[in-house]
């Protein structure tokens, strides 16, 4: 967790740094809506195994980016939407790519008692191999919804191209909370870009708890997302 800890705090350093050498850059905006069969966040379903209707806006001025999105949501405790600010630094070292950066996660309409918002500390890093890509990525929030306390997630995922338009890709993770809510998860699923600026998702996921309930059990969701 040290070690973390000190990654985390030399991101927020390279951001700093790099927003001085940025500063000429001119930024550029981007925009993406979309829908899905269900709502999948690391294996568990966020609108109870029902649609999702989502949209966001990105800002990026050379290596450093910045934007938020939002979702419905469905937790059958009133919270109907979730809302996402995030910002980060992806600085190139040799052949890996990197992504440093924070997360906020947001909820409304939420009942009152412990918060269900928190936010998370981002370092994640890819390399090409072949024609595709391999990765892994570790999440550190001090305080997981509920007050559950400290949590991190672990992630390492790949994806290749199958043909011009198709691709195929993956990950598998490891959720640890504080307490006994711990749990694997993985998925495996397969993009089409109908259009340069459309694509669909047709991706299978599944963690090692179900009997945390149904939104743990296995299942396969479908998108479609537009990005202009």
């Amino acid at each position: 967790m040290q070690t973390l800890k000190a990654l985390l705090i030399a991101g927020v350093a390279s951001l700093g740094f790099g927003g001085i050498a940025l500063a000429e850059d001119s930024p550029a905006v981007s925009f993406n809506i979309g829908a899905a069969s269900d709502y999948m966040f690391r294996g568990v379903s966020q609108t109870d195994g029902q649609g999702q209707v989502f949209g966001g806006v990105d800002v990026a001025m050379g290596q450093a980016y910045a934007g938020t999105w939002v979702s419905n949501v469905d937790f059958n405790n009133g919270t109907n939407m979730e809302y996402d600010f995030y910002a980060g630094y992806k600085p190139q070292v040799g052949p890996v790519a990197f992504d440093l950066g924070v997360i906020y996660y947001g909820y409304a309409n939420k009942p009152s008692g412990p918060d269900e918002a928190y936010w998370e500390a981002k370092v994640a890093g890819s390399v090409p191999v072949g024609k595709g890509t391999v990765g892994a990525a570790v999440y550190y929030s001090p305080e997981f919804p509920f007050k559950a306390g400290q949590a991190t997630y672990y992630e390492i995922n790949a994806s290749a191209p199958l043909t011009e338009k198709a691709s195929v890709s993956g990950a598998i993770g490891h959720q640890s909370v504080v307490g006994p809510a711990d749990y694997n998860t993985w998925n495996l699923g397969v993009g089409y870009a109908l259009t340069p600026k459309l694509g669909v998702d047709l991706r299978y996921w599944d963690t090692s708890e179900h009997g945390f309930g149904k939104i743990y059990n296995s299942r396969v969701a479908l998108s479609l997302k537009a990005t202009f």
